[in-house]
């Protein structure tokens, strides 16, 4: 009988697939990662995109997210740093990375200045460097650099994940899908009553020596205020 333990396939790897390989490998080993975790209410997001929607303006509760994570680090700058092998630096730019599904693997094109675009800019962009990506049409500096990752798997199902952190950035935030939640709550006069909320759960990774604990917390704390009440992301 012949033994095929030994036998294999190599699989041909992009250049793009290598960078990400060495540095998601390069993370793993030298990076101390921190988790936190919320729920986030995507009640009034769900409210303001119908009315988006009724106005011909197409975007996603993605969209959203990526507007509040770029609006809470404009808020909070002290997590918006990354590390440079010895020190923390702080980071000028806000741009995120956005994760995005191909045939070669998870690619991370860059939203440019991410807090300074409207909805819709946000929108345009990410559909336009998905596209890209998954044709594998994306340039060195539109999936380079990056301050702050964001990985959504809600649309394959997932309720909740971790994410390793793209270095030399500091944090990921990890997104789940939204999913009906019936919580207890009290109507004006005072009685109790069942409401159905739309809930999604999001999660930080973070580099422990630039962005400890307690700043991971105040973080989530601002993002999902700033989420939760979308006329802040105006």
């Amino acid at each position: 009988m012949q033994d095929n333990q030994g036998t294999f396939t190599e699989i041909p790897t992009s250049n793009i697939r290598r960078v990400i390989a060495k540095r998601l490998t390069e993370s793993k080993r030298t990076v101390p990662h921190a988790y936190a975790t919320t729920d986030c209410d995507l009640g009034a997001v769900l409210k303001v995109r119908q009315s988006l929607v009724r106005d011909d303006i197409k975007v996603s509760v993605n969209d959203f997210i990526i507007k509040a994570a770029a609006v809470t680090l404009k808020q909070m700058p002290s997590v918006n740093v990354s590390w440079d092998g010895e020190s923390p630096k702080q980071l000028p730019f806000i741009d995120i990375s956005v994760a995005v599904a191909t045939d070669r693997g998870l690619i991370t094109p860059v939203i440019k200045d991410a807090a300074a675009k409207g909805l819709p800019e946000i929108a345009d962009s990410v559909k336009a460097l998905s596209k890209k990506a998954r044709d594998g049409k994306l340039l060195p500096e539109e999936y380079q650099g990056g301050s702050f990752s964001i990985s959504n798997l809600g649309m394959f199902g997932i309720d909740e994940f971790t994410a390793v952190i793209n270095p030399p950035q500091a944090c990921i935030l990890a997104v789940g899908r939204f999913r009906p939640v019936l919580k207890l709550t009290q109507d004006e006069e005072g009685n109790a009553k069942l409401q159905q909320h739309q809930l999604i759960t999001v999660t930080m990774s973070s580099d422990s020596r630039v962005v400890d604990d307690e700043l991971a917390t105040r973080f989530l704390e601002s993002f999902k205020a700033n989420l939760e009440n979308p006329i802040r992301l105006a």
